[in-house]
């Protein structure tokens, strides 16, 4: 996949949002599932093993969708997702994190989460 425009890649996330929300739902059940399936864990009102199994099987579909649109996921919980680009001849991700309201951020390839800065 190539690079992304700053335009692109807003418009991207915004396509992806519907993903990203079902992603962390289902995150949110898949640990509740496992949790009662560890020794002394509670039953959940969400089912067992087949249920389990069929959210991580979800879950797989929808980060292959993800990474399928040329954006990287780099977190699961918390969700990250960077989008490759270049800005004024440098590579960057232009980087959403789960709360985020919107796509403003970006940090350089070689440096990381680390050196995540606002978009000009």
């Amino acid at each position: 996949m190539g690079l992304f425009t700053v335009d692109e890649a807003k418009a991207e996330l915004t396509a992806l949002m519907p993903v990203l929300d079902e992603i962390v739902a289902l995150r949110a059940d898949a640990a509740e599932l496992a949790a009662s399936r560890a020794d002394g864990g509670s039953p959940s009102p969400l089912g067992g093993l087949p249920e389990l199994k069929a959210a991580q099987a979800r879950l797989d579909e929808l980060m292959t969708a993800v990474q399928d649109t040329g954006a990287e996921l780099k977190g699961f919980a918390p969700l990250l997702v960077d989008f490759p680009a270049d800005l004024d001849g440098v590579p960057v991700l232009l980087c959403w994190l789960e709360g985020d309201r919107a796509l403003e951020w970006y940090h350089r390839a070689d440096i990381g989460f680390a050196g995540r800065r606002r978009l000009p």
